[in-house]
């Protein structure tokens, strides 16, 4: 069954229409958490494999045309919120249970190309340009880190989602990578100007595990013959990246399989923002806290982020889970945190 729905995923822009009876028979299988029917007359991405996601644009087809361009449309339901077998402050609360109504999602995380439009049509200026800096991720050396804790993370004047690692550094000819640098007022500024939202936690765990409970959702992503199908880290963090999964750092979007939901690198890749304030258990940032390094100031609310990011290992973050979630300043811009949109129902 999600052997059939990932071959769909890398097939291209075509309308899910033209896979006929077959899939219809595979929706009828997945009753409970499928596609709305509605999906099934819609252009997707031409997204799901290396060669795909090198060849997209990061412009969606009819943007700007159509206003769910990029999106498909989830019927809401029950799930099970959060995971028993990864860190406390996943633990569900009660059985889990939760509901969420219906919504549209962005199929990838929101890319350099969207937001340099969004920038182009309103002039906005983001809050890393603002403070003049972002933090910015680098392989340490040696002498780093003997030198100070964290030495993978750095203030960097300039830095932003025009210029990812400093000013001598653009975004441009990265165009389907995902925006990062954004912090959750510029991610609320986009979705606001498209009228849309970002996504509660709930919602987006609910996208995440696509209809799927059990052990396997807890396990490092890999497909059939063992190759990791999400963009994480293999090897030992900070220093070695091996690269196993064919991109050491931030991959354009939609190279990895999609979900049974269709939606691309909900796992791994670049975290991603919420709406929803950090309650609950406090637990410590995996990857080091990221405000360890900025310069002294008075930080917003901590913030749920979802999905890990390129920099989740296996002997240090292990966030590359749809139940995961970490806090992140909400004021705070960093090179491995980007974000997605929704449009609810009603």
């Amino acid at each position: 069954m999600s052997r059939r729905w990932r071959s769909i995923g890398g097939a291209g822009a075509v309308t899910l229409a033209l896979f006929g009876a077959g899939f219809g028979a595979a929706l009828a299988v997945n009753a409970e958490h499928a596609f709305d029917p509605r999906n099934l007359v819609r252009t997707l991405a031409p997204l799901g494999s290396e060669q795909q996601c090198e060849r997209y644009s990061g412009i969606p087809a009819k943007w700007r045309d159509d206003p769910r361009a990029g999106m498909v449309h989830l019927r809401g339901g029950e799930f099970v919120f959060g995971s028993k077998r990864g860190y406390d402050d996943e633990r569900p609360v009660g059985d889990g249970k939760t509901k969420v109504g219906g919504f549209w999602i962005d199929q990838t995380d929101v890319t350099n190309a969207q937001f340099a439009a969004f920038v182009v049509a309103t002039g906005y200026v983001t809050e890393a340009e603002r403070q003049g800096g972002a933090v910015v991720f680098h392989v340490p050396s040696r002498e780093e880190m003997n030198a100070r804790d964290l030495a993978w993370w750095s203030w960097v004047n300039g830095a932003s989602w025009k210029h990812p690692t400093g000013l001598s550094s653009t975004w441009k000819g990265h165009d389907n990578q995902p925006v990062t640098m954004v912090t959750l007022a510029d991610a609320l500024a986009y979705a606001h100007w498209l009228g849309r939202d970002l996504p509660t936690e709930a919602e987006w765990e609910y996208a995440g595990k696509a209809g799927r409970e059990g052990a396997q959702l807890d396990a490092a992503p890999r497909d059939a013959h063992g190759k990791p199908s999400a963009n994480y880290w293999q090897g030992v963090f900070p220093v070695l990246d091996s690269a196993e999964d064919g991109h050491a750092g931030l991959a354009p979007v939609g190279c990895y399989a999609a979900n049974d939901f269709m939606l691309y690198d909900m796992i791994g890749n670049a975290w991603e923002w919420t709406k929803d304030p950090y309650t609950g258990p406090r637990q410590p940032h995996s990857n080091g806290d990221t405000s360890a390094v900025v310069p002294p100031r008075k930080h917003d609310a901590a913030m749920v982020i979802k999905g890990g990011s390129f920099l989740c290992a296996q002997d240090y973050c292990v966030r590359y889970r749809a139940s995961s979630r970490e806090q992140q300043e909400a004021d705070l811009p960093a090179s491995h945190i980007g974000f997605r949109t929704v449009l609810r129902d009603g």
